[in-house]
């Protein structure tokens, strides 16, 4: 396991619970961060023990209270410091975006478990994440345009399929703090529950996964979900569809699926995501920065 300085990465019994750890700063979000939280992914995808990742912060206060705008050694905040002339130039990525990409084509399911604050990147993070659960004092913000910047991490893609347009554009516009109880109103949690209780809850969720469903199925429909509701027709979706359940429907998973079913016993599924995806998977062609 890597040695991380701002994140803490935790595998058992099939879960991976990924903490932001920087309490000091309430878990603000730094390109080290990032790029921690990417590794950490990659090795949560390799795992084929690991059929969940939790996430949450460190402490009692945040989950994580957005970019640190006060950097060690100082230096620009929002976006990389050098000069460019060229927009496509990759130094001009936003880090959060960097961040929420990869949690997109995450192979595994994600779940969040929101601990406390959770402003601007703290909260975009969030929204590719699959089951988000809070506690009931938690409290977020989209806080952009009080910082005189815009919505980052591709939240102006995620947060409208989220929430609606108006409830997005509210937010968004205003940059006001707002309560868990209003993002449970909205639908950006699924949950609210007291902080004691936040990670059983969704330890709970990610068990549920564990020990009842298939590996590959859940990799598969996380994908379909996610990028299959975005498309122009439903023929898009019945042509990844057919192909899958063609698939899967031969596989050793969907024997032992039917086995354990009939003869009332828990599940044991063979297959891995790692050996064992649908020869047609990925079926898209990832799209590039420039």
């Amino acid at each position: 396991m890597a040695d991380y300085t701002q994140i803490k990465l935790d595998i058992a019994d099939g879960i991976a619970t990924l903490t932001l750890h920087r309490p000091e700063k309430m878990n603000a979000f730094t390109r080290v961060m990032m790029a921690e939280i990417i590794e950490a992914l990659d090795v949560t995808d390799a795992d084929d023990s690991v059929r969940a990742v939790i996430f949450t912060g460190e402490g009692d206060r945040a989950f994580c209270a957005g970019a640190d705008l006060t950097p060690e050694g100082g230096g620009h905040v929002f976006s990389d410091p050098n000069p460019v002339e060229d927009l496509s130039d990759e130094r001009v990525r936003d880090g959060g975006g960097r961040l929420v990409l990869r949690l997109f084509n995450s192979k595994k399911p994600l779940i969040s478990a929101c601990n406390g604050v959770a402003v601007g990147v703290g909260a975009t993070m969030q929204l590719p994440m699959d089951i988000r659960l809070a506690a009931d004092d938690a409290r977020y913000g989209f806080v952009f345009a009080r910082r005189g910047i815009t919505p980052e991490a591709a939240s102006s893609w995620f947060l409208p399929r989220l929430v609606g347009m108006q409830t997005a554009l509210e937010w968004c516009m205003t940059g006001r703090i707002f309560s868990a109880q209003e993002a449970l109103e909205r639908g950006l949690v699924r949950s609210l529950h007291p902080r004691a209780e936040l990670m059983d809850a969704a330890r709970s969720i990610a068990r549920e996964i564990a020990d009842n469903t298939s590996a590959v199925s859940v990799a598969m429909t996380r994908a379909m979900l996610w990028r299959l509701s975005a498309t122009e027709h439903p023929m898009m979706a019945h042509r990844i569809d057919s192909r899958a359940i063609y698939r899967l429907s031969r596989s050793e998973d969907a024997k032992e699926g039917i086995a354990s079913f009939l003869e009332k016993r828990p599940p044991a599924y063979p297959d891995t995501v790692s050996g064992e995806m649908p020869d047609f998977y990925p079926w898209w062609d990832e799209p590039g920065y420039k």
